[in-house]
C-alpha cells in the first residue's frame, strides 16, 4: 500500500483510544500530536498540519458531545474528514477520465520534471485504457534526454503500443505533430505525446514545452511529478501550471518513499487535481486516484469499489462460470482453481491488491511478498498444468496425494514432490473452507434472474459476508485470509468477484 507507515501510524494512533478508560480532551490532543507527528515526518506542510489539528479540535468539542455517542468514532470521521480536505483539489478526477466516443480522436500531452518517470507513466497510462478498449499510440517528442526514444520504444514493445519518433529530427515540436498526423491517419484513438523533462527554472525548455502544446493542441496536459520531492512538489507544480493549462497530475515514485504524503497534499494545494499514482515500475503498478478512496485504505478501512473495478478489467463479461453453485456443493477441483490463480496474477502486485481490502493490515505483509507469492503461484500454475484432464477435473485428494502420481507432477512441472504436496494441500483447504463459508452464509434463495445467471445486489453481498464471518470460528476466518478471503468466494455472485480464494495457504507454505 502506497504511504503504508504514515496509515499504520494514523490508525495506531486512532485505536490507542480504545485503550483510554475516559476519552477527553488530553487524550484527543494526544492522538491529534501522533497523527501530526506522523504527518510531519512524511514531509506534510507544517501549515497544513496546523490547518488539520485545528479543523479536527473545531469538528470535535468533547464536553459538548451528546452521552452514549462513540467519541472515538467521532474523532476518527474528523481526522478522515480533514485528511480529504488535505488532499483534495476541489476538482473530481473522475471529470478528467477519457470519455471513449465514436469517431473522437483524443492528444493527451505529458510534462515534468527530468528524472520523475515521465516516459514510463506515458506507457502506464497508455496500457491502462488500451485494457479499457482504447487504441493508444505513443509519440516520443523528446529530444534533450539521450536514450529517451529507445526507453519509449521498449516499453511500448513490451505493451504492444504503436510508437512514434526520430533519431534524427531535432525539433521537438515537429516530431510531435508528425507523429499525431500519422496516428489520427491510422484511426488511433488515443495519442499520448511524451515531452523533454525540465525544471521551473530552465526558460528555453519551458517555451519548447508551449511550442509543443501549440504545435499537437492536446485535449488534455498532464504534469507527472515525483512523489518523493515531498512538500517542494508544491512550487514545481505551480510554476508548471502558469507555463502551460495543466489539466491533471500524476504522482509516480510512492513505492518506497516516506515523502509521498508532503508530495500529495502539496500538489493539492495548488488546485491541481491528482488522477493517478505511479506505486512502482511495472505496468500494472498504476492506480487511479481518488481522495476518499485513497484515505480509506491508509487508514485501513479498504477499498472495495476500487477491488471491484479492478477484477471487472481482467474478467471478462462471458466468463461468469456457475462458481457459487460449484463451491457450495463441494465440486472445487484443480482446473477451477487454475482459473482463480490466473486471475490472481492479472489483478497485478498482491499488495496493491489486497490493501483493497476492509481491515487489511499492511504490516501483516512481508517485504518482497509481491514476487515471492506470484513466483509461488506461477509454479502451482505449471504444476496444473502438467495433470492429465482427469486430474484436473476431479476432486479426489486421496487418487492426487498418491505417492507414484506426486512425484510424476514433481518431475513434469519441474519442482519438488514437497511443491505438490503443499498445492494439493492449499487446495484441500480452500475447497473445504470455501463451501463451509458459503453455506454458513445461509445466502437468499432469489439470487438468480431470468436467465438462471446469479445476482447479488451490494446490500445482499455484504449482508452475506457479514454472516460468513459470524458463523465461522475464528480460526477457520484466518485459515480463509480474514474478510479479504471471505471476499473472493463471493466471485460468483456477481460473476465478477474471483481470484483471492486460493490464497489463503500461500503464504504460510
Amino acid at each position: 500500500m502506497v504511504l503504508a507507515e504514515l496509515g499504520t501510524r494514523i490508525s495506531k494512533a486512532i485505536s490507542s483510544m480504545g485503550q483510554a478508560m475516559i476519552i477527553d480532551e488530553k487524550v484527543l490532543d494526544s492522538v491529534l500530536k501522533e497523527i501530526c507527528t506522523a504527518l510531519l515526518q512524511a514531509d506534510v506542510n507544517v501549515k497544513q498540519v496546523a490547518n488539520l489539528r485545528n479543523g479536527v479540535k473545531k469538528r470535535v468539542n468533547i464536553a459538548e458531545l451528546a452521552a452514549g455517542l462513540n467519541k472515538q468514532r467521532v474523532i476518527e470521521k474528523a481526522v478522515f474528514d480533514e485528511l480529504c480536505d488535505m488532499l483534495d483539489s476541489g476538482t473530481d478526477p473522475k471529470k478528467l477520465e477519457l470519455k471513449k466516443e465514436k469517431g473522437k480522436q483524443q492528444t493527451v500531452m505529458f510534462v515534468g520534471l527530468q528524472g520523475s518517470g515521465k516516459t514510463t507513466t506515458c506507457t502506464k497510462y497508455a496500457y491502462f485504457y488500451k485494457k479499457k478498449g482504447w487504441k493508444p499510440a505513443l509519440v516520443c517528442a523528446d529530444t534533450y534526454r539521450a536514450g529517451a526514444f529507445d526507453q519509449l520504444k521498449q516499453n511500448a514493445t513490451k505493451a504492444q503500443i504503436p510508437f512514434y519518433g526520430s533519431y534524427k529530427e531535432t525539433d521537438p515540436a515537429a516530431i510531435a505533430q508528425q507523429g499525431v498526423l500519422r496516428f489520427k491517419e491510422e484511426g488511433r484513438d488515443l495519442i499520448i505525446v511524451d515531452t523533454s523533462g525540465r525544471h521551473k527554472q530552465e526558460a528555453a525548455l519551458f517555451e519548447e514545452m508551449k511550442q509543443v502544446a501549440a504545435a499537437v493542441a492536446p485535449d488534455l496536459i498532464i504534469f507527472v511529478m515525483d512523489g518523493s520531492i515531498g512538500q517542494a512538489a508544491f512550487d514545481q507544480a505551480k510554476a508548471f501550471k502558469e507555463a502551460v493549462e495543466v489539466g491533471a497530475v500524476i504522482v509516480t515514485k510512492l513505492d518506497g518513499h516516506a515523502k509521498g504524503g508532503g508530495a500529495l497534499s502539496a500538489v493539492a494545494a495548488t488546485k491541481s487535481p491528482i488522477i493517478f499514482l505511479g506505486t512502482g515500475e511495472h505496468m500494472d503498478q498504476f492506480e487511479s486516484f481518488e481522495t476518499k478512496r485513497f484515505v480509506q485504505r491508509l487508514l485501513g478501512k479498504g477499498d472495495v469499489s476500487g477491488l471491484m473495478d479492478k477484477i471487472q478489467d481482467v474478467i471478462p463479461e462471458d466468463k461468469q462460470p456457475e462458481l457459487l453453485d460449484t463451491i457450495s456443493k463441494g465440486n472445487v477441483t484443480m482446473r477451477v482453481l487454475k482459473d482463480m490463480f490466473e486471475s490472481v496474477l492479472e489483478l497485478g502486485p498482491m499488495s496493491q491488491m489486497m490493501s483493497m481490502l476492509p481491515g487489511f493490515n499492511s504490516e501483516l505483509m512481508p517485504k518482497g511478498n509481491d514476487k515471492q507469492s506470484q513466483m509461488m503461484i506461477k509454479r502451482y500454475i505449471t504444476i496444473i498444468e502438467s495433470m492429465t484432464d482427469k486430474e484436473m477435473d476431479t476432486n479426489n485428494i486421496k487418487m492426487l496425494q498418491e505417492t507414484s502420481r506426486v512425484n510424476r507432477l514433481a518431475r513434469g512441472s519441474g519442482s519438488s514432490p514437497q511443491t505438490v504436496l503443499a498445492l494439493l494441500e492449499s487446495y484441500k483447504h480452500y475447497s473445504k473452507y470455501a463451501t463451509q463459508a458459503l453455506k454458513a452464509a445461509n445466502l437468499p434463495k432469489n439470487l438468480k434472474n431470468m436467465k438462471g445467471d446469479v445476482q447479488m445486489n451490494p446490500r445482499q453481498m455484504q449482508q452475506a459476508l457479514s454472516q460468513m464471518g459470524k458463523a465461522l470460528p475464528p480460526n477457520l476466518l484466518q485459515q480463509l485470509g480474514g474478510m479479504g478471503g471471505l471476499q473472493s468466494i463471493m466471485k460468483g455472485l456477481d460473476g465478477k468477484m474471483g481470484g483471492l480464494g486460493g490464497l489463503g495457504g500461500l503464504g504460510r507454505k
